[in-house]
């Protein structure tokens, strides 16, 4: 089986947004040993964002981390009535700071328009009078998902990583591509929220 990346341990420093279209792998697994949770790698193979759970699945409280452990948003499992949904707070920032700031993002699953096609709303931003909207749609079953902005244009994809000679590596690595001016770390923090929503963390 070839590698996720040759250059693993490596680490670097992460931008908060792209100036260009950029490819990234994520490895649906944490570097921690028995831990759960994910690994992101740029094109270079280097360490730009994790997630480690620490042996625990479906939990209420996810840190979403760069490459040297500081926590970039500290993503939270929510449920209103029947509702449940997970919400993300940009850290620095205590608890009761952040929820007094309010979430960045509120990732919910809303409908199914096809058979095999799930959406997911994204609020974006604490102002409740001037929010804003994205929306991520998937294939039922599978990781792969697209994330659209609030005029329908995509900015980011997931798909199944396929090594050189186009074979699969699995349905834990995927690969994704960010397009220019778009802010990598919140993307991150939505696929996370999506992943989680769907239990694949």
């Amino acid at each position: 089986m070839g590698k996720v990346h040759p250059q693993a341990l490596h680490s670097s420093t992460s931008c908060s947004f792209t100036s260009k279209q950029e490819t990234f792998t994520l490895w649906m697994k944490s570097l921690v040993l028995n831990g759960k949770g994910c690994t992101v790698f740029d094109s270079d193979g280097q360490l730009v964002y994790r997630v480690d759970n620490y042996n625990c699945k479906c939990i209420d409280e996810v840190h979403l981390m760069d490459q040297k452990g500081n926590t970039l948003y500290t993503i939270l499992r929510k449920q209103y009535s029947l509702s449940r949904f997970w919400e993300g707070y940009r850290s620095p920032g205590t608890r009761n700071q952040k929820r007094e700031r309010g979430p960045s993002f509120r990732v919910y699953k809303t409908c199914r328009i096809a058979r095999r096609i799930s959406t997911y709303k994204v609020k974006l931003g604490a102002d409740k009078s001037q929010p804003y909207s994205h929306k991520i749609e998937s294939s039922t079953g599978k990781s792969a998902c697209k994330i659209s902005d609030q005029f329908g244009i995509l900015v980011a994809e997931l798909r199944r990583k396929k090594s050189s000679c186009g074979v699969d590596f699995g349905d834990d690595v995927l690969t994704m591509v960010v397009e220019p001016n778009t802010d990598l770390s919140l993307i991150m923090g939505l696929v996370v929220a999506y992943t989680l929503i769907n239990c694949q963390m």
